[in-house]
C-alpha cells in the first residue's frame, strides 16, 4: 500500500474541487480535475517538489477541465478519461465552457474503459464509470489506500444534477448504488465539490439512498 496525500484546492467560479494526490515517498503526482488557474495548480506542485506523471478528468464540464489544456502543457503529462466523455470533452455545448464564455474543445490523451485499472504512484487506480452526471462520467478508486474520487457523481448527503447534455438520472442513481456504495465503508470520498466524506455515511445519511 502506498502513502498518499490529498491535497485539495477549491477552484474557478463555481468553487470547484481540484485534488493533487502524491505519493510521499516517491514524490509523484497526479491532478484531479484541474479546474482553473494551471499556473496556481504547476506552482503548488512545484513548492511541494513533486512531479506530476498524470491528469485524471472525471467528467468534461469547464468547471472541471478549464486548467486542462495550459496545465499539460507545463508540465507534459497526458490526462486521462473515460472513453465515453470524448464526445462531452470536443463539444463547447456539451462541456458546457459556452455556458461560461470560454469556448473550449478539448480532448483526453488516454481514454479509460470501466473496471480498467491504471499503475500510477506506487499503487494501482480503478476507474470506475458512472454515467448519469455526463455519459462519461468516471469515479477513481484508490483500493489498497481507501479513497474515492467522485467528481460530480456522489456528493457529500447528494448527488450530482443530471439535467445538463448526456444527463440520466436514473442510470446515475444506479450507478452510484450499485458500483460506489457497495465500497467498502472506510473508503474517503472526495467529490467535485464541497466536502468530503465516507461510504459508510453515504449508505446510511444519503437522502438518495438511505
Amino acid at each position: 500500500m502506498a502513502e498518499l496525500e490529498v491535497k485539495l484546492y477549491q477552484l474557478g467560479d463555481l468553487g470547484t474541487n481540484c485534488y493533487i494526490v502524491s505519493n510521499k515517498e516517491t514524490k509523484e503526482a497526479i491532478v484531479v480535475d484541474p479546474a482553473d488557474n494551471a499556473d496556481f495548480i504547476y506552482r503548488n506542485l512545484t513548492d511541494a517538489g513533486l512531479a506530476c506523471v498524470g491528469i485524471f478528468l472525471t467528467h468534461g464540464h469547464y468547471d472541471h477541465i478549464g486548467a486542462l489544456d495550459d496545465l499539460r502543457k507545463l508540465t507534459g503529462v497526458k490526462a486521462y478519461a473515460s472513453e465515453d466523455e470524448k464526445q462531452v470533452l470536443e463539444s463547447r455545448t456539451g462541456n458546457l465552457s459556452a455556458v461560461f464564455g470560454h469556448p473550449l474543445e478539448t480532448s483526453a490523451d488516454i481514454y479509460l474503459q470501466d473496471g480498467q485499472e491504471v499503475a500510477v504512484l506506487g499503487t494501482v487506480v480503478r476507474c470506475i464509470s458512472v454515467p448519469g452526471h455526463t455519459i462519461g462520467g468516471m469515479c477513481y478508486y484508490f483500493a489498497e489506500e481507501h479513497l474515492l474520487f467522485t467528481g460530480d457523481t456522489l456528493f457529500a448527503s447528494s448527488v450530482g444534477r443530471s439535467d445538463f447534455p448526456t444527463g440520466n438520472e436514473q442510470a446515475l442513481l444506479e450507478a452510484i448504488e450499485t458500483k460506489l456504495l457497495v465500497l467498502p465503508e472506510e473508503t474517503a470520498v472526495y467529490p467535485g465539490h464541497n466536502g468530503t466524506s465516507r461510504i459508510g455515511r453515504e449508505r446510511k445519511c444519503n437522502p438518495f439512498f438511505s
